[in-house]
């Protein structure tokens, strides 16, 4: 039998059914999700918690922050800054970062290293009050103490990771990375490979991209990433739809007919996997979304903290969420007009009803 052409509505359905799986653990998710990026904004929660309440049975705003000391999960850098199973960092340490510290900054952190070992996991401001560095300028061009600046670039490096939060402050002990034996191009090619599971199926461009990113998570790399992305872009399957290339990974069918979309509304955030890739997104469902957080409020086209709207296996809109009095406040927009249909107003409350429960214990926190 002649294997049908893969056309935009396979990938489409592929794209959805193959990273909402079915509800499992915390840590099987994060596992199988590879990577889950984090942001600071909460509205109505930060997007580490929404990407995964799709995913985790019965999951809350912020069990992820509550429960991380007892999971086999780490902070880090991959593509951006966020949380992955800590055998990926084996991918990436000892990471080389791209700034070399001078012999003060090297003393300076010697010193605090010193300090964490003796005294355990230590907040910032234990390390302040130790070690008096004074204030430099941060990555948004702001004040920040010289010794947070100091300890996030100690992260970075492998010198220290984060063995938890309190109050959303990281409290730092120090690391241990074990080498796993790997060749620098068996790491690249496993990252690589991790990327595109998260992702695919994707643009050829956009592996590109990703492939680009990961010199944040593992700089030292260059090369030899350079050298998997042209051995992925000539051996992955793929497909030219509509003049685009698109890869996915080796044993997929995009074709398959267990892709059929469900009858749910899923409401994501800005950062899920679904929603990461502008270009994908914008192939896929014919329209551009933008996050618009730090977009002035006149300029604003979807709203502050917008979260795609996603009904069976197409992104139909939008919705701006807010808790006022204990009541979760939506207000939705839409790319054309509304479904009518009863089964879609269904999902919709639906959806409505396993966001509230989701923030339930943050509302109480």
């Amino acid at each position: 039998m002649a294997t049908k052409p893969v056309t935009l509505d396979h990938l489409r359905r592929h794209a959805v059914a193959r990273t909402l799986f079915t509800p499992t653990t915390l840590p099987a998710a994060i596992r199988q999700l590879g990577f889950v990026q984090a942001d600071p904004i909460r509205a109505p929660a930060r997007a580490q918690d929404l990407t995964l309440r799709h995913r985790v049975r019965d999951y809350r705003a912020g069990d992820l922050e509550r429960r991380y000391p007892r999971l086999p999960i780490e902070e880090d850098a991959l593509v951006n800054y966020g949380f992955l199973p800590r055998e990926h960092l084996a991918l990436m340490h000892p990471r080389t970062a791209r700034r070399v510290w001078d012999g003060t900054q090297q003393r300076r952190a010697a010193s605090v290293l010193a300090f964490i070992r003796e005294h355990g996991p230590s907040h910032p401001r234990e390390v302040q009050a130790a070690f008096e560095h004074g204030r430099t300028t941060n990555a948004w061009g702001g004040q920040s103490n010289e010794i947070t600046h100091l300890l996030d670039g100690m992260h970075y490096r492998g010198l220290l990771r984060v063995a938890r939060r309190d109050a959303g402050v990281r409290v730092y002990a120090v690391a241990a990375h074990a080498d796993d034996g790997r060749s620098p191009a068996e790491r690249a090619a496993a990252l690589l490979a991790l990327v595109l599971d998260k992702y695919a199926p994707l643009p050829a461009r956009t592996l590109g991209q990703l492939v680009s990113h990961l010199g944040y998570g593992a700089p030292q790399l260059g090369a030899e990433l350079r050298a998997a992305l042209a051995h992925a872009r000539a051996s992955l399957p793929s497909a030219t739809v509509d003049g685009v290339k698109w890869l996915w990974p080796d044993g997929e069918r995009p074709q398959s007919a267990r892709h059929e979309p469900a009858d749910e509304v899923r409401l994501l955030a800005p950062f899920d996997p679904i929603v990461w890739d502008r270009l994908r997104f914008e192939l896929l469902w014919g329209w551009a979304y933008r996050f618009e957080a730090y977009t002035p409020a006149p300029r604003r086209q979807w709203g502050y903290y917008a979260l795609p709207l996603l009904w069976r296996d197409r992104v139909i809109g939008w919705a701006n969420m807010s808790v006022r009095q204990g009541v979760l406040v939506p207000a939705f927009g839409y790319v054309g007009s509304a479904p009518k249909d009863s089964g879609f107003i269904a999902a919709l409350d639906e959806e409505l009803q396993r966001m509230h429960h989701f923030l339930a214990r943050e509302a109480q926190t």
